[in-house]
């Protein structure tokens, strides 16, 4: 990690459960947490791109822990989550980071893939976030970061079920925030803009959106993975002790 970035002392073995992490935004999490020290374990599908990421952080404190696991199935995340418990300990930090973008409409929308988007990009940070209460009870506090997303603020068109599901992270957020907050646990939405991952150069960064990015994004050059990840060490250092029930928006500027 680069000199000029911040390093913070309470991350250090600090216990961390990422979903979604093995590439993209989510293995930003784990490369900037492990860096920090912290004790990681992710949980995801990919398990190449799992391990392709474990061979570039051999030179960390703690080596991080992967759990494959489909997050959409309620009973394999109970059992990832309690995997990972005993290998780190009681869960301090918990990553609500794993979704899916997929472009659809809603005339081709039946019951089975409303739920299907429901369980990827909502269901599971209710589920996750349950799980791990208890043990940030016994620890006297913790963090917990759920990733929304400004595209349905932008009212942008071709993910109707993932603006919708984006949408109901804050408003979890927002609801747990006071009765969690009285256990000084906190939790609050690290809310990415248009992050340039490799995923979104091979499917959506053409011509256009290079314009549109120089356009009408307040700061130039690309919104980078590191750029969350950076964000989501604050908020899950003791700095922000006092931040729960807020939308931390990352994005550049984007007007």
């Amino acid at each position: 990690m680069a000199d000029r970035y911040a390093s913070y002392p309470s991350l250090r073995d600090r216990s961390v459960l990422i979903s979604g992490g093995a590439t993209g935004i989510g293995a930003a999490f784990v490369e900037h947490f492990a860096r920090q020290g912290a004790k990681v374990a992710f949980l995801d599908v990919d398990e190449a791109g799992a391990q392709a990421l474990l061979a570039t952080l051999n030179d960390v404190a703690h080596t991080p822990h992967f759990l494959p696991c489909d997050v959409t199935d309620l009973a394999a995340l109970q059992r990832a989550i309690v995997e990972a418990r005993e290998h780190l300990g009681p869960i301090a930090v918990l990553v609500n980071n794993a979704a899916n973008d997929v472009r659809h409409a809603l005339a081709d929308v039946d019951a089975a893939a409303f739920e299907r988007n429901v369980a990827v990009n909502l269901r599971h940070q209710v589920f996750a976030t349950r799980a791990v209460i208890p043990d940030m009870q016994r620890l006297g506090g913790g963090a917990i970061i759920c990733l929304g997303s400004t595209g349905w603020m932008k009212k942008n068109a071709g993910y109707p079920l993932y603006a919708m599901a984006k949408a109901a992270v804050h408003g979890f957020v927002n609801g747990m925030a006071r009765e969690l907050g009285q256990q000084h646990i906190r939790i609050n939405a690290l809310v990415p803009g248009w992050v340039i991952t490799e995923k979104q150069r091979a499917l959506w960064l053409d011509a256009e959106g290079e314009a549109e990015i120089a356009r009408v994004q307040c700061l130039p050059g690309y919104l980078m993975a590191e750029d969350l990840a950076r964000m989501a060490l604050f908020l899950a250092a003791d700095d922000s002790r006092m931040c729960t029930g807020q939308d931390f928006i990352v994005d550049g500027g984007w007007v």
